[in-house]
């Protein structure tokens, strides 16, 4: 299976795109949600918390208290680190499991939006990886608007991620969200003609037969939808990989979470450390060819005098495939 990164700063609209590429079927795997779930309520994550760190990381309803666990670990690198040798090998474990699911169920591409994608030295392990850039005052705005939060607190968070010069540097695609939705939705399906090499011509999915990566992330059973070759299917999630608490977090392991936004096991915990790995060393995808124009009776045809999304997504060639 083929699996595509997708990352972007705070307010960018990567969430925004990781929805839109599941209207069309595609399965998009959300590390924050990951992050979440090893350690829910009840579950061994959260016991090893408590066992590493004390009940007292532990809020009224049973849930992880994150604002305790923030103060632990926000100035101590230490104890950081043993928050994270419970909370990385879960999530990798957890993600590959969702893995194993979607390739039983004959998807042949899935995506992993992970914000920290590029801070986590992440890409190594993509197929590909695709940025989604706005306008600075763009993120703030939405920021602001979705949080109710601060300009300052906005710009404090948007800090302390990596440089966006940084990421486009190393990204393989961009998408620049500088307009409506509509227009974000062409150029989402630009993206899957061009470079995911899926087609957008067959019948979008309707709402109750959209894929649900959250039931097998959660660990629920999958409920049937129609993926693109007409197959639907039913899969439950197994438990395939040990859970036994590491003495040390693997190196290439990301924290796919936002460091300093909203919902997230890690949303408050601070910035990780960047790692400066240089230009991305992972195999490229063919080069792209032409897209297939669409049908006229396409509903989603956009009007002719609208910007063409060629000319507001960025592909950056930085060479041929590597062998291998």
């Amino acid at each position: 299976m083929d699996v595509y990164g997708l990352t972007g700063g705070i307010g960018s609209g990567k969430s925004t795109v990781a929805g839109l590429l599941e209207e069309y079927g595609v399965p998009v795997v959300s590390a924050d949600e990951l992050s979440r779930v090893v350690v829910a309520r009840g579950s061994e994550g959260l016991q090893a918390v408590v066992a590493q760190f004390g009940p007292e990381v532990v809020a009224e309803d049973g849930e992880l208290d994150r604002a305790r666990m923030a103060s632990i670990v926000f100035r101590n690198a230490e104890r950081r680190r043993e928050l994270e040798a419970i909370l990385h090998p879960r999530i990798r474990d957890r993600f590959e499991q969702v893995l194993d699911a979607l390739e039983k169920a004959g998807h042949e591409v899935a995506v992993y939006e992970v914000p920290l994608l590029f801070e986590r030295n992440l890409q190594g392990e993509m197929k590909a990886v695709i940025l989604v850039t706005a306008p600075l005052d763009d993120r703030i705005a939405r920021v602001r608007a979705r949080d109710d939060v601060t300009e300052t607190e906005v710009r404090a968070r948007i800090a302390a991620q990596m440089d966006e010069d940084q990421k486009r540097r190393r990204a393989d695609y961009i998408i620049e969200n500088n307009g409506n939705l509509d227009e974000l939705r062409r150029e989402v399906e630009f993206l899957m003609a061009r470079f995911l090499r899926i087609p957008t011509h067959r019948a979008m999915p309707s709402e109750d037969d959209r894929p649900t990566t959250s039931a097998l992330i959660t660990g629920s059973t999958m409920p049937p939808f129609a993926v693109p070759s007409g197959r639907a299917y039913d899969v439950p999630l197994e438990s395939r990989r040990p859970t036994a608490v590491p003495t040390a977090a693997p190196a290439s392991i990301a924290a796919p979470v936002d460091p300093t936004g909203a919902g997230s096991v890690e949303s408050d915990l601070g910035p990780p450390t960047l790692v400066d790995s240089g230009p991305p060393t992972h195999a490229r995808p063919d080069p792209v060819q032409p897209a297939a124009p669409a049908a006229a009776s396409d509903p989603r045809s956009r009007d002719t005098d609208a910007v063409p999304a060629a000319d507001r997504i960025t592909r950056i060639d930085t060479g041929p495939p590597r062998e291998g």
